[in-house]
């Protein structure tokens, strides 16, 4: 599997290299310092089966840049590494389609299991930042989305007239647990079922919800199971 890494630091790309030597897996590396030399790397190598990318480096700004990188190559993975640790920048990622989000703060073990998860297929999300910010007074006033798209995108993840009562209690626990983060795997292993009987539950709740793909299903988790979900841990 060919793996991009797009980030200005140096030492964050010998780290990240360094965590999936770990990982016993035949994983080819690739690099880039700017946005046009991700750009020039993803059009080289087509078949780069994951990107890793920092939401901040020269040509590349925070989420337009994750916009103009979906645009341009909409069937690359994508993996955000950054030094925010909030749940809003989370969820702006996910808008745009993101797999998953690595803290720049994590140990060795955490981003292991978070790759470990993204290259099996899965989405990988950071359930503590999920989980802390169910505790954290809420902003005066909101901020607004970056752009138009991103309003569309919230409207269409966020849908208040969907009808929960349509799903069943199983379906309404896997989102539950998604929402908090957990992988399909940890939410069968939590459940006591088959990562594929997951899945299954997963899809039909995203059918009865009208959610087109997993990012908008993670996006519509968080938003309303993350919080009430941690809230009633005690």
């Amino acid at each position: 599997m060919k793996v991009l890494i797009a980030d200005d630091h140096w030492v964050v790309r010998q780290s990240l290299k360094q965590v999936m030597r770990r990982l016993h897996q035949a994983l080819e590396t690739y690099e880039a310092e700017t946005f046009d030399e991700a750009a020039a790397m993803l059009v080289e190598h087509d078949d780069i089966d994951l990107m890793l990318v920092d939401l901040v480096m020269p040509g590349f700004d925070a989420f337009d840049g994750l916009r103009r990188l979906r645009a341009s190559f909409p069937d690359v993975p994508v993996v955000v590494v950054s030094v925010h640790e909030d749940v809003d920048h989370v969820l702006r990622s996910v808008e745009q389609g993101v797999i998953g989000y690595i803290p720049k703060s994590s140990g060795g073990p955490e981003i292991e299991r978070a790759l470990e998860r993204v290259l099996a297929g899965e989405v990988s999300f950071p359930r503590r930042i999920i989980e802390r910010s169910a505790s954290a007074q809420p902003p005066a006033a909101p901020r607004a989305p970056a752009s138009a798209e991103a309003t569309k995108a919230v409207a269409a993840a966020i849908d208040p007239e969907r009808d929960l009562d349509a799903l069943t209690a199983r379906e309404r626990g896997v989102l539950s647990l998604l929402g908090r983060g957990y992988s399909v795997k940890r939410i069968a292993e939590e459940l006591e079922l088959s990562s594929q009987t997951v899945r299954v539950h997963l899809g039909n709740a995203m059918r009865k919800l009208n959610i087109r793909d997993r990012s908008a299903a993670v996006h519509y988790a968080i938003s309303r199971f993350g919080a009430a979900a941690t809230a009633g841990r005690g």
